[in-house]
């Protein structure tokens, strides 16, 4: 067996039928030699038996990492990528399922030695003429949105270019791009991980390719539910965070207003059924949804002296100026209408990620 150009780490937390169909995908040629590692989080649904059948007739190798309790998305993640020692290394969610060929056109994007990230085309499982992410976009308050979420796939994203950062779910990074600005910041557990680190990867003077033939399937909020109080927290605390730790000072002053502009189009969204708050019904549900965010809120405060104290850490990895970073999240900006009227998909049970 030859020596693996990529690792495939998948993270899972009690979704064996999910898992087995995952794992089932990689068995289609990749066009690359891989590895693959499974880090599951203290499953109780056979989950492990699942993996270590697998792995008893796969044809690439095939490492289980078993945690007893669920250490969240990055920690599991940061546990496959220690395991590694491929050049490459790609992250592949539970949920999703590669197409034939992923890994290497993922490994197309890396001939230019300052790509240090490769984004896919995912598509909705249920669905596949309508994409879930080619890439990612942002708004100014630090909320990510994926790059093309709801639209019908008509090959307006069938281009090669840069975006600003690969989406988690089915992405590749470069090992010596990780060994030099860090791992998953294992603080933020799940959500908004990879937005994290592709923020501080591009700020470190690292590119992102968006790879179109690299097509992945994702089954939307399979872990918590789309609208599940404790997915919105999270997301909410770590958009938060991300902000304090890589926003230019001007641009972290003016947080608070892009947030009140956001939850003010967001509720007119809802008012008129639109977005993800328009499919939250009856008074209580919005109630739920409203302390959620402020239950975010919240978390995030209380960890800002942290945060601030990783900001002067990551000085000296810095290699674009405050004006640079400024023109970076302007040029891949997601507007406020378009972020508050996305609709989330409607999908069964509901993106776990770990």
């Amino acid at each position: 067996m030859q020596e693996p150009q990529v690792t495939v780490i998948i993270v899972n937390h009690n979704r064996a039928a999910l898992l087995e169909r995952c794992l089932g995908s990689l068995l289609a040629p990749q066009g690359a030699e891989f590895e693959v590692v499974v880090v599951d989080n203290g499953s109780t649904d056979g989950s492990v038996e699942a993996v270590q059948r697998f792995a008893a007739e796969a044809p690439f190798r095939v490492t289980l990492i078993r945690n007893e309790t669920n250490l969240g998305f990055c920690a599991a993640n940061n546990q496959g990528i220690r395991a590694s020692r491929a050049p490459f290394v790609a992250l592949l969610n539970n949920d999703a399922e590669a197409e034939p060929g992923w890994l290497g056109a993922l490994l197309e994007a890396f001939e230019d030695p300052r790509v240090g990230m490769a984004a896919s085309k995912i598509l909705v499982h249920e669905d596949p003429r309508v994409i879930d992410k080619a890439g990612h976009l942002i708004y100014l308050d630090g909320q990510n949105r994926g790059r093309g979420t709801g639209e019908i796939d008509r090959g307006q994203y069938d281009h090669v270019g840069e975006t600003l950062w690969p989406d988690g779910c089915a992405c590749m990074y470069r090992r010596a791009m990780l060994d030099e600005i860090g791992l998953f910041d294992e603080d933020l557990f799940a959500y908004g991980d990879d937005a994290e680190l592709g923020l501080r990867a591009r700020i470190a003077g690292w590119r992102c390719l968006y790879m179109p033939r690299a097509v992945a399937r994702h089954r939307r909020g399979a872990t918590l539910g789309v609208a599940s109080p404790q997915r919105i927290a999270l997301i909410e605390r770590n958009r938060v965070l991300l902000a304090v730790k890589h926003f230019p000072w001007d641009l972290l002053l003016l947080n608070p207003l892009f947030y009140a502009a956001r939850l003010a189009a967001g509720a007119w969204a809802a008012l008129r059924g639109r977005g993800e708050a328009g499919r939250v019904r009856g008074a209580g549900a919005r109630l739920r949804l409203l302390g959620a965010l402020l239950r975010g809120d919240a978390e995030a405060l209380a960890r800002v002296p942290a945060t601030l104290r990783k900001r002067r850490l990551l000085r000296p990895l810095r290699r674009l100026s405050n004006a640079e970073i400024r023109r970076l999240l302007w040029q891949n900006r997601i507007g406020l209408r378009a972020l508050s009227e996305q609709a989330a998909f409607p999908m069964p049970g509901g993106d776990q990620r770990a």
